[in-house]
């Protein structure tokens, strides 16, 4: 365990939009430190998006981390030998952490024959996150069901 806490550290927005937001997209979209890579695929993805919502990129990539983020999760707390799964509400930042870290993975997931590049996925993950469907959305919903389902265990929780 820390003898102390962390200390949050800032981020800093981005050079296009001026947005954290998209900055943190922009870093766990990073592969082997390389920014500008990233930088380019993001941008290019939003892109995307713009062309076919027709709206700004940045309101349609929000909309889709709301959709994304968990209000519960389950944490494993050990009480007389026995492990449980103790249903928790979700801190904001961790919450939208979790929803940018789905949205990274679900978007790699994506099968090659369909999306040629990272920026075809990525955008084709945050238009599904927008619709309720998709890899992310699926994630949620399978916090959502076990918490839901060790609810039983919620008097353990600290």
């Amino acid at each position: 365990m820390r003898t102390k806490q962390a200390k949050l550290r800032a981020v800093s927005a981005d050079p296009k939009y001026g947005s954290t937001l998209i900055s943190q997209l922009i870093n766990r979209s990073m592969v082997d430190g390389k920014k500008t890579v990233a930088q380019k695929h993001v941008y290019t993805a939003l892109e995307m998006v713009a062309q076919k919502t027709k709206q700004k990129p940045l309101e349609v990539l929000e909309s889709a981390l709301r959709n994304i983020t968990p209000q519960m999760e389950v944490r494993t707390r050990r009480v007389g030998g026995a492990s449980y799964q103790v249903p928790m509400p979700v801190r904001t930042r961790r919450g939208f952490s979790l929803a940018v870290r789905w949205l990274v993975i679900e978007a790699n997931k994506r099968p090659n024959k369909e999306f040629h590049t990272y920026s075809e996925k990525l955008a084709a993950e945050i238009l599904s996150a927008v619709d309720n469907t998709g890899g992310a959305i699926e994630k949620k919903l399978t916090s959502h069901r076990m918490a839901e389902a060790n609810k039983a265990f919620s008097h353990f929780r600290w």
